[in-house]
């Protein structure tokens, strides 16, 4: 081999690697980088904590109506176009259809809605839980009491609901109205679904109508998948799911960019209504009791082993719930012999809006873009400074080699 020309082996390697890099970008040197904080995406960490992506190619909640007793539901966010159905107001004051959110400082039942079944389309666009699945609002404005939902409860149930999200409480023990409603809501063959509450102070009991058998009350997840210190906690918790920092889509009226940031079990009562969609979606020809029985068979099981007051019976897993098999029931398995939930917790009652205020969030939509384009450029880029620099390294030997310096033979 001559001392004048670098190896051909190594410069074949750095000019294949280089050739690689410039093809393809930064794909063969680094594992794809996590969604941008910058982006609606990017914040809603519990997509990618429940496996929601996987979860969409198996179904995303088409066929499936889901509904939403709450403030009312906007239908004109961009996230929500064309997945409100007309529903129902059942309070006075409210529209008639349920189609405008009355919460003017929160827009509770549209960041709800968003939760469950917002469109996607984009980094810069929120994703639902089951995007294909339809609104029902059924709007009780910002104040209501047992009757109103009561009301609410029977009138989705006779309009075709086949999920009920209920992320509202009533106070702490259920009336007969709303325990006869949840029962007149099982017999048509709906999944009920509530937040179980947050902690006001030292009460940390279960409010109605989560605490109401047969109905799935959602306690709260931190980001690090524990029990999160805000939730309530009680006998009666079935579920657990992600309640902290949670975005969902606002009107422009409660933050400027479309967008808020929440902590409560009311989002976390969302997500499993989702996933409860997704369920009813793959699984058309199973009954209500049968989906239940499924989100609670398929939860990982945390804390004390079996139910327990914090996590109920496990945190929410729906690619399990989707495709493992699990044995038919044929009683609903939160009432047949199920004395965990058989009463309501002991307390005073105390009406409360689950849910934190919503928080304004700041978004550069191509921070990601810019960094990412500037990685891709700077690694060709090195690699070609490589190439350049064995060269020359290599022409300054076969120079000293030639002029008989020491340590190199003569060519």
């Amino acid at each position: 081999m001559r001392a004048g020309k670098p190896s051909r082996s190594k410069l074949r390697l750095a000019v294949a690697a280089l050739t690689v890099v410039v093809g393809v970008g930064t794909g063969p040197l680094a594992a794809p980088a996590p969604a941008s904080a910058d982006t609606v995406r990017g914040l809603q960490w519990y997509l990618d904590e429940l496996k929601i992506p996987q979860a969409h190619k198996l179904t995303k909640g088409k066929g499936v109506t889901v509904a939403v007793i709450d403030t009312g539901v906007n239908p004109d966010l961009p996230d929500l176009r064309g997945q409100v159905l007309p529903g129902k107001g059942v309070t006075s004051g409210t529209a008639a259809d349920g189609r405008r959110d009355d919460d003017t400082r929160k827009a509770h039942g549209s960041a709800m809605a968003g939760i469950i079944a917002s469109r996607g389309g984009g980094a810069m666009r929120h994703l639902g839980i089951a995007p294909e699945a339809k609104i029902l609002p059924v709007a009780m404005g910002n104040s209501f009491d047992s009757a109103d939902l009561s009301a609410g409860i029977r009138w989705a149930a006779d309009a075709g609901a086949d999920v009920i999200n209920m992320s509202v409480g009533t106070g702490t023990t259920a009336t007969p109205d709303e325990i006869a409603a949840v029962r007149y809501a099982l017999d048509k063959n709906v999944v009920l679904i509530a937040s179980a509450g947050n902690r006001l102070q030292n009460d940390r009991v279960v409010t109605s109508p989560a605490n109401i058998p047969g109905v799935v009350a959602v306690t709260g997840l931190a980001k690090n998948g524990e029990f999160f210190a805000q939730s309530a906690t009680g006998r009666e918790a079935v579920l657990a799911a992600p309640m902290q920092e949670i975005i969902s889509p606002r009107s422009t009226s409660v933050s400027s960019n479309g967008y808020g940031i929440g902590s409560g079990t009311s989002d976390a009562a969302a997500i499993t209504s989702g996933v409860a969609a997704l369920v009813r979606a793959k699984y058309p020809d199973l009954d209500a009791a049968n989906v239940v029985n499924r989100l609670i068979r398929t939860a990982r099981d945390k804390g004390p082993d079996g139910r327990d007051s914090q996590y109920g019976f496990g945190a929410i897993d729906p690619l399990a719930a989707l495709t493992r098999t699990v044995p038919a029931v044929d009683a609903h398995p939160l009432l047949a012999g199920a004395p965990d939930g058989a009463a309501p917790s002991a307390g005073a009652a105390t009406p409360q809006q689950d849910d934190g205020p919503a928080v304004s969030i700041s978004m550069k939509k191509d921070t990601g873009a810019l960094v990412q384009g500037a990685l891709c450029l700077l690694v060709p880029v090195a690699l070609l400074v490589l190439v350049i620099v064995l060269v020359r390294r290599s022409r300054r030997k076969a120079a000293v080699a030639r002029s008989g310096a020491p340590g190199y033979p003569p060519p």
